[in-house]
């Protein structure tokens, strides 16, 4: 073959793989183009951005795509409140032809106030590893979602059974169905979800038994099934979970007793078992959980001997076994819990006399042993918050500085008890909370709150409650019997809580006169610091004095042995953050009553800045801070954080507030000025306008400033 010949050969042969390859190019973005404008279809059919041109899909609000112009994310989490005001609402899942977004990986759709069903076609996206629908309260069907690492869809209403075709969710690490309205039991499938490492499915209404098949999440290290109905035993295959950490079975109705099997949890440190029905002896294995931190049985018909084996567990910060069954005497191993800072033992059947070793923990601050039948006491004068009263305690106690006896100790055997000093001293037959601040306070909070009833004065401080219990209230019925809150909330119970807020719950009560109040109770651990004193005197000392429409009343407080909580003026609506995010409510808000709820704030906020001498701020103005009564009028709530401007004084101070809604200033200056309430209500103002919180368009804003400040 001559050279000429050859050449033209080579020429010819590679021109033919140009033109293949020139050919294969054109076919290829022949094909991602009509595979961008399928996309783009899809997105424009689903009438949830409204009209766009097909090219500027990628452009959409919330929208990712990759090189080849192929969603791969579909982030509304944010954006969701502007679709009232560009006039589209995404409204259903189904109007979205999932099949069409092959690539998409991420979908968050938090708060986008869904309804209907979770459409099977989205389970058909093999490349979708993370579904975040969470809030949005009218979703109503789990679909089919088989290649999920992540899901949550906690805050809908969510009914039904769970399907037992969520056991083919087989790649499921995270599964959030809490706060929902779930029913029937939960299915055995649940355990063929082996890759799971965190399951909540509490705040539901499930009944029927904790199923046996929950021993084959190998993997699980979070397990939260409270706040249900669930009955039955603990099942024994609980104790194949070896990686739990943390397990939290509250508020059931589970009876029989706590499997021994519990003791190969060897991981575990936190366990919360309470306010079910369990029954029989603490198992001995309990000593095998090494790394507890955390054990709360209260409120359960737990019998028989406190196990010496507790004092094995040295990691424990906090116990409660109270409302039990338990008999028998304290055993003196408990002397080995070093770390132990809150021991509530209260109301059980315990008898015998007090070990020693309990005054030689040093970490102890909270020890409530009320309610039982021990005979003496020891050593017990470094603890904080203590409670000894309902017992047979009697004789001398020379270890207590008081004149007289320690309210803690009241209503024991008898009505007289030997002082330090010898002589004979009457008891005052009261149970208040008993740490000695709290009781001058008292004192300091008498004079500040009656100092407008002076003529009533010595009738109210003289004048004895029912059954020893103090609880003062002014302005209102005058006076409450400390009962009376307790029939009214069930003992507290959490059908009655409507909210948390600063150091406590807050409860609604309906009183023997039908009249409502809101109770704050304060946490029990939270009360025993020293920051929960200095919150709880700003509270009070603030309220006492204040005088505006726009700010909460305060009608009284309540101190007793087993509680202590602030009584307000209720508000029927709840808090302006729920009333934000719950539909049905939201749409009641149009723009002259949000303009008004934005006003009153501002007044709340002029009138403590200004017409108080000092100043007052807040420093915790939060949308979940602002009530509105049953006329959406709103009210400033919650100061616990609050704080005098002294003039002269520097006011530096810790950073204290609700996250995204402090002052970026005061991280850096660490100075309280009013400016620091400014900036919180500006937050307030706009999440009122938007519906949610601006978080997104503040970091924005704080981005495109940046450099300009450079």
């Amino acid at each position: 073959m001559s050279k000429n010949s050859i050449a033209c050969s080579s020429v010819c042969y590679s021109s033919a793989i140009l033109i293949a390859l020139h050919t294969s190019l054109l076919a290829s973005a022949s094909t991602t183009s009509s595979s961008s404008m399928i996309e783009a279809k899809a997105l424009l059919n689903s009438n949830w951005w409204g009209n766009f041109s097909y090219t500027d899909h990628c452009k959409l609000l919330g929208i990712t795509c990759n090189g080849a112009g192929s969603v791969t994310h579909i982030n509304l989490s944010y954006y969701c409140p502007y679709f009232d005001y560009y006039s589209f609402h995404p409204g259903k899942l189904e109007n979205m032809n999932w099949t069409s977004l092959p690539n998409l990986e991420y979908l968050n759709l938090v708060e986008c106030h869904l309804t209907g069903s979770i459409p099977e076609e989205i389970g058909s996206l093999s490349k979708l590893t993370r579904l975040d629908l969470s809030t949005n309260y009218h979703l109503e069907e789990i679909g089919k979602l088989k290649n999920l690492v992540e899901m949550n869809i906690h805050g809908n209403i969510l009914s039904g059974p769970i399907p037992s075709s969520i056991g083919q969710l087989t790649n499921l690490t995270s599964l959030h169905l809490s706060s929902n309205q779930l029913n029937c039991s939960i299915p055995l499938e649940i355990g063929k979800l082996q890759n799971l490492v965190d399951m909540y499915i509490d705040q539901n209404i499930l009944s029927g038994p904790v199923p046996s098949s929950i021993g084959q999440l190998t993997n699980l290290a979070t397990l939260d099934l409270s706040l249900n109905h669930l009955s039955g035993s603990i099942p024994p295959e609980i104790g194949k979970l070896k990686n739990l950490v943390e397990m939290n079975i509250n508020a059931n109705i589970l009876s029989g007793p706590i499997p021994s099997s519990i003791g190969q949890l060897t991981k575990l440190t936190h366990l919360r078992l309470s306010s079910n029905r369990l029954n029989s002896s603490l198992p001995l294995e309990i000593g095998k959980l090494k790394n507890l931190v955390l054990m709360d049985l209260g409120v359960n018909s737990l019998q028989g001997l406190i196990r010496a084996e507790i004092g094995d567990l040295t990691q424990f910060d906090y116990l409660d076994l109270r409302h039990n069954l338990l008999t028998g005497k304290i055993p003196s191993s408990i002397g080995q819990l070093m770390n132990l800072f809150h021991l509530d033992m209260s109301a059980n059947q315990i008898n015998d006399t007090i070990p020693p070793e309990l005054g030689q923990l040093s970490s102890l601050a909270h020890l409530n042993l009320s309610w039982n039948q021990l005979l003496d006491q020891s050593l017990l004068h470094r603890i904080e918050d203590l409670d000894l009263s309902y017992n047979h305690l009697e004789g001398q106690n020379p270890q207590y500085g008081y004149d007289c006896l320690p309210p803690s100790l009241a209503h024991n055997k008898t009505a007289r008890y030997e002082a330090r000093n010898g002589s004979k001293k009457k008891i005052a037959m009261f149970t208040p909370i008993i740490s000695l601040p709290i009781i001058v306070f008292l004192s300091f909070l008498a004079f500040a709150c009656f100092r407008g009833h002076k003529a009533q004065k010595k009738q109210i401080e003289t004048k004895a409650m029912k059954n020893g219990d103090i609880c003062s209230i002014w302005n209102y019925d005058r006076r409450i019997a400390y009962e009376d809150i307790i029939k009214a909330t069930d003992d507290f119970d959490i059908r009655h809580c409507i909210g948390t807020s600063g150091y406590g719950n807050v409860y609604r009560a309906q009183l023997p006169s039908s009249k409502v109040i809101a109770l704050k109770k304060l946490h029990h651990l939270e009360a025993d610091e020293p920051a929960f004193d200095k919150s709880f005197r700003n509270e009070v000392q603030m309220l006492t004095n204040i005088r505006h429409r726009n700010i909460i009343k305060l009608y009284g407080l309540c101190l007793h042995n087993r509680c202590m909580f602030l009584v307000y003026e209720y508000m029927e609506r709840g808090s302006l953050f729920c009333s934000l995010r719950i539909e049905a409510e939201a749409v009641e808000l149009g723009w002259t009553l949000r303009v008004n709820i934005v006003k009153a704030i501002a007044h709340a906020l002029s009138y403590l800045h200004h017409d108080c001498t000092p100043p007052i701020v807040h420093r915790d103005i939060s949308s979940n801070n602002i009530l509105l009564n049953f006329k959406l009028e709103a009210f400033v709530f919650d100061f616990g954080t609050a704080r005098l401007l002294p003039p002269d004084s520097s006011n530096q101070t810790v950073i204290a507030g609700t996250h995204g809604y402090i002052a970026p200033v005061l991280a850096y200056t660490m100075v309280v000025t009013e400016k620091c309430d400014a900036y919180s209500f500006e937050v307030v103002a706009l999440e009122t306008i938007m519906g949610r919180h601006p978080g997104e368009l503040l970091s924005s804003l704080a981005s495109q400033s940046a450099p300009a400040s450079n």
